[in-house]
């Protein structure tokens, strides 16, 4: 069953005996593998002789693949389970967290810890009175529609939408040394907005981190966290098919409603602070690698093709960013304490009346808002 998932995997992972094996099949894009294997065994590092023997196929590409409609009906196939970073609604890839949490050396983006030691340091320069009033965004709006329709909220002459998108050119920003695209240095203004790429983007971890009202480009893709996120309370849902007037309407609330703006920023980057710090990532991997190979049938072992890999054959050959940024995720030590407990999961009831308040969250907005734009008629 493992093996049907060869098709997209970048590679293969088993673990035997606490001792990490890789067979690769195709090279990622950047260093997404290099720093996902990282990661893998700093959790190894961190909880030693605690998981177990497991095999598995992870795909660094951002889509997911594995639909759950080629799977259904009496005599479906099971699912190859599959490892990434995101799916949707329709796909039933495995949610794993994506690379950037050891460092995204290509366009400098640090460790997190460090870098959610400086977002946090980077909230303090400036209060909510001081902060520019407008709805801040900076990317590539190359890579999706929904990029470049978001570009049209731009001010112009003609119109203001409360909104201040800029285009962000990374040839450029390599060359002038990353002085642009600092992320604790853009916690500047009361809004910020999240647009997604090609799918789900991990700078949504870095806007939420902000102290600011998180403008969420209603999504399409979620990652292994994103769905514990409450509408109105971590986030302000925006409208993907009519952003500029959903984005103006947000922007003339918050700046109205600065106390319930203020609120909702900081329950966003308390969120991130507590739930989403390196430990509980760690225990994340750590339940869900437990969980996925107590469904195995068979026992692991290592692939003719393998390679061992280890933090040291890692991080010893590697040059520049990338050996620093090894350097500062590594994990120091084997934890002194215990992984924490895994929650059940969710009953059909409860699920569906969670599911159901989001839903009813967004709705109210989007019917006030539709309000508000008739009235200007």
């Amino acid at each position: 069953m493992v093996k049907r998932a060869k098709k997209t995997a970048n590679f293969r992972l088993v673990v035997v005996n606490g001792r990490a094996y890789v067979e690769t099949y195709h090279k990622a894009f950047q260093t997404r593998d290099v720093f996902t294997l990282w990661g893998i065994l700093q959790l190894l590092r961190k909880y030693p002789g605690k998981l177990p023997d497991l095999d598995l196929m992870f795909d660094c590409v951002d889509w997911p693949v594995i639909k759950s409609s080629d799977y259904g009906g009496p005599n479906a196939n099971t699912p190859p389970p599959l490892f990434r970073y995101c799916k949707d609604n329709e796909t039933l890839d495995v949610l794993f967290p994506d690379w950037s949490f050891w460092g995204w050396p290509e366009i400098n983006i640090k460790p997190w810890v460090l870098l959610l030691n400086e977002l946090m340091e980077g909230n303090k320069r400036k209060g909510w009175d001081e902060r520019e009033p407008y709805a801040y965004w900076k990317g590539n709006p190359n890579v999706a529609e929904t990029r470049q329709d978001l570009l049209k909220c731009n001010v112009s002459d003609k119109q203001d939408w409360g909104a201040r998108v800029y285009a962000q050119d990374w040839g450029q920003e390599s060359q002038q040394g990353y002085k642009q695209s600092n992320l604790a240095n853009q916690c500047e203004h009361r809004f910020k907005i999240y647009v997604e790429g090609s799918a789900w983007s991990v700078s949504e971890k870095y806007i939420l981190a902000c102290d600011s009202v998180t403008l969420l480009v209603k999504p399409r893709y979620y990652d292994f966290f994103t769905r514990s996120l409450e509408p109105m309370h971590h986030y302000w849902s925006i409208k993907a098919d009519d952003k500029c007037r959903s984005i103006k309407y947000a922007v003339d609330w918050g700046n109205s409603h600065q106390e319930e703006a203020q609120a909702m920023g900081k329950a966003a980057s308390e969120f991130i602070k507590k739930e989403l710090k390196m430990d509980y990532v760690y225990d994340y991997m750590f339940h869900l690698l437990n969980e996925y190979a107590k469904l195995l049938r068979f026992k692991p072992t290592i692939p003719r093709k393998a390679v061992e890999f280890c933090p040291e054959t890692m991080a010893c050959p590697a040059v520049g960013l990338i050996k620093e940024f090894m350097i500062e995720s590594v994990v120091k030590g084997p934890s002194l304490t215990s992984p924490c407990t895994l929650p059940p999961p969710h009953d059909p009831a409860s699920l569906y009346a969670l599911l159901r308040k989001k839903d009813n969250s967004i709705n109210q907005v989007e019917e006030l808002e539709k309000k508000f734009w008739e009235k200007q008629k």
